[in-house]
């Protein structure tokens, strides 16, 4: 498993990069565009301020938007206690703990590094499972928490949003250019016409594709930590399967905060399939089992 968390931790240096890549693409298209390339720059110093507000405040976010509350220690003994000790047994600062009132079976965790992290579970979750499959999907939860995963998708869930930003910027200005008629180099400005509408078309779902797979990746990950950390891989496989049996998708979840959940929250909504930042239930029941067979 640390050969795999060593090869997830360079693809996610690699997918930082190609983020690096793909906005330093739009500001080249910007700047043969518009011969304006220092108009750029305060719409790209713009967009880092929004991407670090967007960073810094993740965990207020995502839990605004998903109508969660905190409890203490004495409104949730049982729930408490078992992320207390899980979070002991994995050497890491007790986090927050969150409620969201809702039948949908689900848990995130979020925050800008373990200091500052949150585990938050559904009521639903608290009913369908017990305790053994409970400590498999806070194990999982912590596991994010411990592999600095929140840290890493808040800040691509920023970039995500400066390329957003970016390009739209760039689509909008690109139409109201009318393509650039001054003589000089019009077969140029034509082409850079064509290149800025497709790059600022692409740019988005290119960066969308990079957030699912480093969210795959960072799943599968966090369920064999978190079987390591509980040392009981069947309980999260358990917690997994009945998950999934559970069609109702979760009434406050969004594409903006589905990547944080354990299984996708959008389940049973139309096209939800086609954006799901998770890999398939099945798979990941799979290798847990193949953990315990090895064990």
């Amino acid at each position: 498993m640390y050969s795999q968390i060593a090869s997830n931790k360079r693809r996610s240096v690699l997918l930082v990069l190609g983020f690096v890549f793909l906005v330093g693409g739009l500001d080249y298209l910007f700047s043969r565009l518009f011969h304006q390339p220092a108009m750029f720059i305060p719409i790209l110093i713009g967009a880092v301020i929004y991407a670090f507000v967007t960073y810094y405040f993740s965990s207020q976010i995502a839990l605004g938007m998903s109508g969660a509350r905190e409890v203490q220690k004495k409104d949730a003994p049982e729930l408490y206690r078992i992320v207390e000790n899980l979070a002991i047994a994995g050497g890491l600062q007790t986090p927050k703990v969150y409620i969201i009132d809702d039948p949908s079976p689900n848990a995130f965790a979020t925050g800008r590094d373990p200091k500052h992290a949150v585990v938050a579970v559904t009521s639903g979750i608290l009913e369908v499972l017990d305790k053994t499959e409970l400590e498999g999907v806070l194990a999982h939860e912590l596991s994010h928490v411990g592999n600095y995963d929140i840290r890493f998708m808040s800040v691509v869930t920023a970039l995500v949003s400066v390329v957003a930003v970016i390009s739209d910027l760039l689509l909008r200005l690109t139409f109201w250019s009318g393509g650039g008629d001054d003589e000089e180099g019009g077969n140029n400005n034509q082409l850079f016409f064509i290149l800025g509408i497709v790059g600022a078309i692409l740019a988005p779902l290119v960066a969308v594709m990079i957030q699912f797979a480093v969210s795959r990746q960072r799943e599968y990950l966090a369920d064999s930590s978190g079987a390591l950390l509980t040392r009981y891989p069947e309980g999260l496989a358990r917690a997994l399967e009945k998950i999934s049996k559970d069609e109702r998708p979760m009434q406050h979840a969004n594409s903006a905060t589905a990547p944080l959940y354990i299984s996708n929250p959008l389940k049973g909504r139309s096209l939800a399939g086609l954006f799901d930042t998770h890999p398939p239930i099945k798979e990941r029941i799979k290798r847990l089992r193949e953990m315990k067979d090895k064990a």
